[in-house]
């Protein structure tokens, strides 16, 4: 079974519109992996066994000593949560416990800004850019709240910040200033209900249904950062967890196989005879 999953995941060519295809093919193998990050050229990740690592070419490699359960990387460094929901940040090779507010899911894919989202009361909270930065382990961190209860929360550096509701619907926050933490108001943006939502340091948008299938939304641009439509895009498997950076996409398959996918433009129509 696993060499016959193994064998689809090298020949699974994922075919978009006539402008641009995803192609993808196996990722250096993690074994058991739950949830995925990347951002500013790295990868992180972590294990259902609570393990997370960081991709090093076509290796894993143990990152820090810490059981973790989720694990993202940006502007502001590397940070996590474990299975008693305390937050973390990667501090000289080490993980080193952020005192002042527990999450059940973190993201640092902003401009600086850390966010994530508490257990039990799905409130959302944000760190400032200038102490989440900064931060070394010592003292008491205060956390901002974001003024809407979510299930799920991701920042980029460029176009604001995407979250999901209790209910599972999609909204955006057009601009979170990364130095007060205050955002403007949260705007529905109608579609497929998501189970995870990823925005990377560039501004893409990606989202994950709860039957595993992946959207990614079009149109995002200064003017219009909730952008104008989604698109589905094929996959061989039903996907978990996915990431984007550099022109990357890194989807964790349900089975628990890892995806590497990038995208290439079509060659440009012929002229006419």
């Amino acid at each position: 079974m696993k060499a016959f999953a193994a064998l689809l995941l090298v020949f699974c060519y994922v075919v978009g519109s006539s402008l641009a295809a995803w192609e993808c093919k196996e990722a250096p193998r993690l074994y058991s992996i739950r949830q995925i990050d990347a951002g500013m050229g790295q990868v992180v990740a972590a294990t259902r066994y609570g393990r997370p690592y960081q991709l090093s070419g076509r290796y894993w490699y143990s990152l820090g000593l810490s059981s973790l359960k989720h694990v993202s990387v940006g502007p502001a460094g590397t940070w996590g949560c474990d299975s008693s929901n305390k937050v973390y940040k990667l501090v000289g090779g080490n993980w080193k416990v952020v005192n002042g507010q527990t999450l059940q899911q973190v993201d640092a894919g902003g401009d600086g800004q850390v966010v994530g989202v508490a257990p039990t009361t799905n409130y959302s909270y944000c760190q400032r850019a200038k102490y989440a930065c900064n931060y070394y382990g010592k003292g008491t961190l205060a956390w901002t709240g974001l003024t809407k209860p979510l299930v799920y929360v991701s920042c980029g550096k460029m176009y604001g910040c995407w979250g999901l509701d209790t209910k599972n619907r999609t909204f955006v926050a057009k601009k979170v200033n990364p130095d007060t933490c205050v955002p403007n108001a949260w705007t529905r943006v109608k579609g497929p209900t998501m189970q995870m939502i990823e925005v990377s340091t560039d501004g893409e948008v990606f989202g994950v249904t709860s039957d595993g299938k992946v959207f990614q939304r079009l149109g995002i641009t200064d003017s219009k950062r909730e952008g104008s439509r989604w698109k589905k895009i094929p996959m061989c498997m039903p996907i978990s967890h996915l990431t984007y950076d550099l022109n990357h996409l890194w989807v964790v398959t349900s089975s628990g196989w890892l995806l590497q996918c990038t995208q290439e433009e079509a060659a440009p129509p012929a002229p006419p005879v």
